[in-house]
C-alpha cells in the first residue's frame, strides 16, 4: 500500500510572488498617502493634543505605515515558511494579512475623503 504524496509544484512560489507584488502596490498606496499628508496645508486643529501636525491626514499616514509594516512582516514570515518546506499558510497569518489590507484600504479611502 503506497501513499501518494501531493506535489504542490510551483504554486507556493507563485503565491509568494503574488503576495510580494501586492505588497509593492500597497507600498505605493502608502507613499501616496504620505505625500498627500506632507503636501497638505498645515492644520491648526491637531487631533492629538501636544503633537502638532497630527491631524486626520497624519493619522491616516501612520495607520498606512503600520499596515504596510505588518504586511511586509507577513510576506517575510511566509517566505521563510516556504523555504523550510511548510506549504500551508496558517489561519492566523491569513487573518493578519487580511486585517492589514483592510486597514490600508480604509486609510486610503479616508485620506482621499479628508484630503479633498
Amino acid at each position: 500500500m503506497s501513499v501518494d504524496v501531493r506535489d504542490p509544484g510551483l504554486q507556493p512560489e507563485r503565491t509568494t510572488l503574488a503576495w510580494r507584488r501586492t505588497l509593492i502596490s500597497l507600498v505605493v498606496v502608502d507613499l501616496f498617502i504620505w505625500r498627500s499628508w506632507l503636501t497638505s496645508q498645515p492644520s491648526t486643529a491637531s487631533v492629538v493634543a501636544g503633537l502638532p501636525g497630527l491631524d486626520y491626514q497624519g493619522i491616516c499616514a501612520l495607520m498606512a505605515a503600520a499596515a504596510t509594516i505588518v504586511l511586509a512582516s507577513v510576506v517575510w514570515v511566509r517566505s521563510r515558511q516556504l523555504q523550510t518546506g511548510n506549504n500551508a499558510a496558517s489561519a492566523r497569518l491569513v487573518l493578519v494579512s487580511t486585517v492589514a489590507v483592510m486597514c490600508l484600504c480604509g486609510t486610503a479611502i479616508a485620506a482621499i475623503a479628508l484630503g479633498g
